[in-house]
């Protein structure tokens, strides 16, 4: 199946952000407006403030507490912003670059020191001012708290919206704050399990729209489809090597029993990975593309074995202290898993350090489902609740800042992390 439409357009419905936690002592920081001329009046620092803020990490000066509005770190009078709370100090200027794209130039501050700690070029497109924002902030973020930021990346998820029978469908892509969000897929049928590709070029997913299960991969950048997987029975799960060639899933067959196969996209050649009678399900790739994680029953309860992909006769399990443990999604570094455990009567989201085998768990909700982590491994996004209504939700792995991003109608879920090279 191929089709050749581009994302069908803006969403709908529009994700709100709420601060849930953030760090008790936040990093004061003044975001100056930039410079602009005549270069445009697209507000990047607003962009940039609303990044830094949502981190739940820094705490952004109002502008009507800047007594002055310097474009460089040479202008700036470091002991002034200081004396007024603002550790750091992020200035610079657009200007253009050509009919359609503008240059912005900014230098970091340290208000302390009076040294600039850097500089930073982004070239930004007048289509889509929002990326290079996210970039400056990424910019800061990497600065000052020494870890790669992932405002410039974006996010995959499910909304649904109406009440069974009648329920629609969407496939949304955002960028990391929820905006911008563009619909890759509508469908009156169920749409589940989204999943990016290493290069952020595809996704793939299960669609219902000839009214059974079939595993589809989609180019982003032209909406061209294929339909991979359409076999008898489930077709389910789907998960892209690192090298992008090689899709894992979960099929039945027409036995119905689940079980993890390898489809190697290129020759439709198939791999069956697991054959048990226990349901064997929710496969995901380690980092290095060497292994398979699943969800498997076969020790009486779901929890995540390890199999070799290319010895896969070997099968180790990975989790055991809780009578539920399921749907691993390993972190960039692949030292840890996040997953679905239960505590008590409740499924919360935990991160398992594969090292030491010590869980912690980083939910306190009570349907807390689908966890991914961001690209940088700080942050795990997961499908969570709020006044009846499905939310994405986001912890750090250190649990000191959460999020929710709740639609303004319907349920949303099932959320996925681009990667930093996502477009």
């Amino acid at each position: 199946m191929v089709a050749a439409l581009a994302f069908a357009g803006a969403a709908q419905a529009e994700l709100r952000i709420d601060i849930t936690k953030g760090v008790s002592d936040p990093v004061p920081i003044a975001i100056v407006p930039l410079a602009a001329g005549e270069a445009g009046s697209f507000d990047y620092a607003s962009v940039v403030r609303n990044d830094l803020d949502g981190s739940g990490r820094f705490r952004t000066m109002e502008r009507r507490g800047m007594h002055t509005l310097p474009d460089r770190a040479s202008a700036v009078v470091a002991a002034d912003w200081h004396a007024d709370g603002a550790d750091y100090v992020l200035v610079g200027r657009v200007s253009a670059a050509d009919a359609t794209h503008r240059a912005i130039d900014c230098d970091l501050v340290n208000t302390l020191t009076g040294q600039a700690l850097g500089s930073v070029h982004v070239v930004a497109g007048t289509a889509n001012p929002r990326a290079a924002a996210h970039q400056l902030s990424d910019f800061v973020f990497q600065k000052i708290m020494g870890a790669r930021g992932a405002f410039a990346t974006r996010i995959a998820y499910v909304a649904v919206d109406g009440a069974p029978p009648a329920q629609h469908f969407q496939l949304i892509v955002a960028d990391a704050d929820g905006e911008n969000a563009q619909v890759v897929l509508d469908s009156p049928q169920p749409i589940m399990s989204p999943a990016w590709s290493a290069d952020g070029q595809w996704l793939a997913y299960v669609s219902f729209e000839d009214g059974v299960s079939a595993i589809i991969v989609q180019q982003l950048s032209t909406g061209r489809r294929q339909r991979v997987s359409a076999r008898a029975g489930v077709n389910g799960a789907p998960a892209w090597s690192p090298d992008g060639k090689r899709l894992a899933l979960t099929l039945s067959g027409s036995g119905g029993n689940l079980d993890i196969y390898v489809l190697d996209l290129a020759t439709q050649a198939l791999t069956r990975i697991t054959d048990d009678p226990a349901i064997d399900t929710e496969p995901a790739w380690s980092a290095d593309g060497a292994s398979l994680y699943f969800t498997s029953d076969r020790s009486g309860g779901p929890q995540i074995y390890r199999t070799d992909v290319a010895q896969h006769q070997s099968v180790q399990r990975i989790t055991f202290d809780s009578p539920y443990n399921a749907r691993p999604r390993p972190s960039p570094d692949g030292r840890s898993l996040a997953l679905v455990t239960r505590e008590g009567s409740d499924y919360r989201i935990g991160v398992l350090d594969l090292a030491s085998g010590s869980m912690r768990v980083l939910t306190r909700g009570s349907l807390d489902e689908s966890p991914a982590f961001a690209p940088n491994g700080m942050t795990v996004i997961y499908a969570g609740s709020s006044g009846g209504r499905g939310t994405l939700e986001t912890v750090a792995v250190d649990g000191q800042v959460s999020q929710r991003l709740k639609s303004d109608r319907g349920d949303v879920r099932e959320p996925v992390w681009g990667p930093f090279n996502s477009p």
